[in-house]
């Protein structure tokens, strides 16, 4: 395993993030554990989670599959940079919001950061995210109770997740005001087909030396191959992934795509995985895998080198934006 800094700290992690969510809605807990071990054994030190993360009626059974892990010792618990968000509201889907109980107000910070340590079975959490902006709450607020946590010991250091180049540039300026470390490092959608977070993100964030995270790199399964496993019958794409598929013009680029990689005897998603750890700025792809053999998988792309001539090829297929502001200035 190859590690980095990440964003402007001192603290060191995988260029692969353990993403969680799968553990309890797709994964049972034994799997997951075994999952975690495995990630663990291969040198995956950064392990990301959030709160909501069991969803519907569950919410929060993953923060528990995770504590119920470290439980078992080993070293668990030490060896990993640990990960969670806080925005969304904990109670079962469909049923109204009590007031205060979701979002980033100060009272609602406290009172989930103190649920997912019991949860998580731990006392501090590595990095707090913040799953989305609060465009209710001040940002002196925000950082008042980051402050108070990071003083208590339950918080190390705080992040983002779906903030626009904006917000991360109000975030920091506001912690620096109150001389604070700020945001370390931004989670955003970022992969071949979907590359916005190069017009203002992924800018903001590294003027601000935040460690870019990208989520959901092969675009909902639909980078991993998926018209040749619907050709063998092995997996057919569902929900948003199959509506996009269903775009002529998508299906057109996603069959390029494959066919590439075909002609350099390469896997699609582990050639997802490996263009963004040569992006600029991306500290490394979360990776939720569901079953072991995903996992393996995905652990073959921090191997993988790809060539320039692939490397143009792929910008050919899936064209990012351009520099920022040129692309979009003159």
């Amino acid at each position: 395993m190859k590690y980095t800094q990440l964003g402007r700290t001192g603290l060191k992690v995988s260029r692969l993030v353990l993403g969680t969510m799968n553990f309890g809605p797709q994964t049972d807990e034994a799997d997951s554990h075994t999952i975690m071990d495995a990630a663990l054994d291969a040198g995956i030190n950064f392990f990301d989670t959030a709160n909501v993360y069991g969803w519907g009626e569950n919410k929060g059974r993953t923060e528990e599959i995770i504590g119920n892990w470290f439980a078992k010792g080993g070293g668990r618990r030490d060896k990993v940079v640990l990960a969670t968000k806080v925005y969304g509201n904990m109670g079962t889907d469909g049923t109204p919001v009590w007031p205060n109980h979701d979002k980033l107000s100060a009272v609602n910070i406290r009172r989930a950061v103190d649920a997912s340590l019991k949860r998580l079975g731990t006392d501090h959490i590595d990095v707090y995210q913040f799953h989305h902006i609060d465009r209710a709450t001040p940002f002196d607020e925000i950082w008042q109770a980051i402050d108070v946590l990071v003083q208590q010991g339950k918080v190390l250091y705080a992040a983002s997740s779906n903030f626009p180049g904006y917000k991360i540039a109000q975030a920091n300026e506001a912690a620096a005001r109150r001389g604070s470390l700020g945001l370390v490092s931004e989670q955003c959608l970022y992969n071949l087909f979907e590359r916005r977070a190069e017009m203002e993100v992924i800018p903001a964030a590294q003027e601000y030396g935040l460690g870019v995270i990208p989520w959901s790199p092969l675009h909902g399964g639909l980078l991993g191959g998926v018209i040749r496993k619907e050709g063998e019958g092995s997996r057919r794409a569902s929900g948003r992934s199959a509506e996009t598929l269903a775009d002529p013009a998508v299906r057109t680029r996603l069959q390029s795509y494959e066919d590439l990689l075909d002609k350099h005897g390469l896997e699609p998603g582990e050639v997802a995985l490996a263009w963004l750890l040569t992006r600029p700025g991306v500290t490394g792809p979360i990776v939720g895998p569901r079953t072991l053999a995903q996992l393996e998988s995905a652990l073959r792309a921090v191997e993988l080198e790809l060539s320039p001539e692939l490397l143009a090829g792929l910008d050919d297929i899936f064209p990012g934006p351009g520099p920022s502001p040129e692309a979009f200035a003159w």
